[in-house]
């Protein structure tokens, strides 16, 4: 690691909040432990809400045999942040060298069960070594282990992470991701916002006029367009469980288990909420049953249908988001009031939009030179997946000098340019297959959207 050149890299740009902390981390890996005490600090004068940087000086005080400061600090930071999961586990580590098992158990199980990437099978082993606790705590295998005390000042919150892990569904406690970090589609946004958002945080006057929250809503556009950001965002927006589904968590080879296992996630969600429950390739699972010749898929069409009319449970505080590249795939029944009854096209991202997402793209990169206007209009028809791609790719070539000259190099508006030479709209292709649904079958006007954007209809 060269701090040289990272303190020459921050020289350059000294208020680029990424970079700090980096920097601060590199002082922290050498033990300059009073540089990254000041390089977090200075996070903190930007941005005084700054987990990272609140969690840095927790860390450098410990490692500095301030604990007890550190203790406090911790504390504080849970206090105002209790799904920072990385605050829980400093807190765990740190009740284990202060000889407070029963702590450090709690504390390590509630940063496990709000980021299951933290899962620690070693700081795991010391807990459970210490005696005369009984306790169950997730494994970075998904095994669940008994440790004795029941004692509880905040319940056990993996049982759901344990359940979705078993069904393979990705299951979130919450997202920090909202809107703002989606660039562009704002009808997309305000219909969300109208469907959930707003019926969620005004009860009251959404119930007088005899509207409740949740629903289906159905996007669909061409791949890379951000549906996938959006219904993430969604979660973020709400505070809610956020759980994403795809075709290979559903299916399975015995007769019957597809929907058992359908109905598992809907029953998982229902008792999460407020939740998202977001589908994607929807077209598979929701497949036209004219084109079925066997009853397997037909069954497990009927059962998505009953899951979302909520026949057997209220769907109330629930929203079901389904993404889609083929809408002309899926069965008429799933369109009805009730189930997706808000189908939103979702295009690619307009000139604003694509300014908006190359500034999102530049936040945690060191550039130089940098227009986003000029690279919104030199990328029609390119998707956010597109944008990225360049993003990506320009950021490669800065590393590769980087790695040559050993110290930073910026990443220079000529670096975007040359990388998006390298990278073709993908969107193309999927409008050639649009085009002719939206012109031939397009009798209810499901497709005007599309016509309009493609300018054959006003």
């Amino acid at each position: 690691m060269d701090l040289e050149g990272l303190h020459a890299a921050l020289a350059a740009s000294p208020d680029n909040i990424p970079l700090i902390l980096m920097v601060a981390k590199a002082e922290e890996y050498y033990f300059g432990f009073g540089k990254a005490r000041d390089l977090f600090g200075r996070v903190l004068a930007i941005d005084p809400q700054n987990c990272e940087a609140l969690l840095g000086i927790a860390r450098v005080l410990d490692m500095n045999g301030k604990t007890s400061e550190a203790i406090v600090r911790l504390e504080d930071l849970c206090s105002r942040k209790p799904d920072f999961a990385p605050a829980w586990l400093l807190r765990a580590r740190i009740s284990l060298e202060e000889k407070d098992a029963a702590a450090a158990r709690k504390q390590y199980d509630k940063a496990v069960a709000l980021d299951r990437s933290l899962a620690d099978d070693e700081l795991l082993g010391k807990i459970l070594e210490s005696p005369g606790q009984k306790r169950s705590v997730m494994t970075s295998t998904g095994d669940i282990h008994d440790s004795e005390d029941d004692d509880g000042d905040f319940p056990f919150e993996g049982l759901d992470a344990a359940a979705a892990l078993d069904l393979g569904v990705e299951f979130r406690v919450k997202t920090d991701l909202k809107f703002a970090d989606v660039g562009g589609m704002e009808q997309v946004k305000d219909d969300i916002r109208m469907k959930i958002i707003h019926p969620l945080k005004n009860p009251e006057l959404f119930a007088a006029y005899g509207k409740k929250a949740g629903g289906g809503v159905l996007l669909y556009g061409p791949p890379g367009c951000g549906k996938t950001l959006m219904a993430q965002a969604t979660a973020g927006e709400i505070e809610s469980t956020f759980l994403a589904v795809g075709l290979h968590q559903i299916l399975d080879m015995y007769i019957g288990e597809s929907e058992q296992k359908l109905h598992k996630i809907f029953e998982l969600a229902r008792k999460s909420k407020p939740a998202v429950l977001f589908f994607d390739e929807t077209d598979a699972l929701a497949a036209d049953r004219r084109d079925m010749r066997q009853s397997a898929g037909r069954t497990l069409i009927n059962q998505f249908l009953s899951e979302l009319d909520g026949a057997n449970a209220q769907n109330d505080g629930l929203l079901v988001l389904g993404a889609t590249n083929a809408p002309w795939q899926l069965d008429g029944a799933f369109l009805r009031p009730g189930r997706f009854d808000r189908v939103i096209f979702v295009p690619p991202p307009d000139l604003k939009a694509r300014e908006e997402i190359a500034k999102i793209h530049a936040r945690n990169r060191p550039l130089a030179d940098f227009d986003p206007a000029d690279i919104a209009k030199r990328t029609e028809g390119f998707s956010g997946a597109d944008m990225k791609a360049v993003f990506d790719q320009a950021t490669e070539a800065a590393l590769t000098e980087a790695m040559k000259k050993g110290g930073m190099v910026p990443v220079t508006g000529k670096m975007l340019v040359t990388a998006l030479k390298n990278v073709k709209p993908s969107t193309k292709k999927w409008f050639e297959s649009a085009k002719n649904h939206a012109l031939y079958a397009n009798q209810s006007g499901f497709y005007d959207d599309i016509l309009t954007y493609l300018g054959l209809k006003k």
